[in-house]
């Protein structure tokens, strides 16, 4: 079992079964999100038990992120809506100390990637034409304001 928290402790999480692997997305809605490079890791939503002040944001059509609504601090990106009632959760590991020693998997929009962004590893690195031919995305155009601000 892992837990974790989030800065100022009201939200707290407990995830019974967890991939031990980050994903790093470089997709200017999860920089915009994050602060930079978001990295995260998955969980069946069967194993992630959830409690405090939590607050869920629909970034998407298809997809919510949630945070606390205290601190801010980020907590997950999910999918939603029809069909993913059993959606894995996309936990953010800064909240997890165990997630410190988690290698990264792979990236996605790695093309995308700040040039201070050099992660270390001999991992997938999937561009964003790549990545988008195979997975729902939301265009830059729908991201509140340009990509370059």
């Amino acid at each position: 079992m892992m837990r974790g928290r989030c800065l100022c402790g009201a939200v707290t999480l407990e995830v019974r079964e967890a991939s031990p692997v980050l994903s790093v997305c470089h997709c200017d809605m999860c920089r915009r999100w994050a602060g930079q490079a978001m990295m995260m890791f998955v969980a069946p939503a069967a194993a992630v038990t959830a409690t405090g002040p939590i607050r869920r944001y629909a970034s998407s059509s298809f997809a919510e992120r949630a945070f606390c609504e205290i601190c801010g601090s980020a907590l997950w990106m999910r999918d939603t809506g029809e069909g993913a009632e059993d959606a894995v959760f996309e936990l953010l590991p800064g909240a997890f100390g165990a997630a410190a020693d988690f290698p990264i998997d792979h990236e996605i929009y790695a093309d995308r990637a700040w040039k201070a962004h050099g992660f270390a590893g001999d991992h997938p690195r999937i561009a964003r034409a790549e990545y988008e031919a195979a997975h729902r995305f939301v265009p830059d155009s729908a991201i509140a304001g340009a990509a370059g601000e």
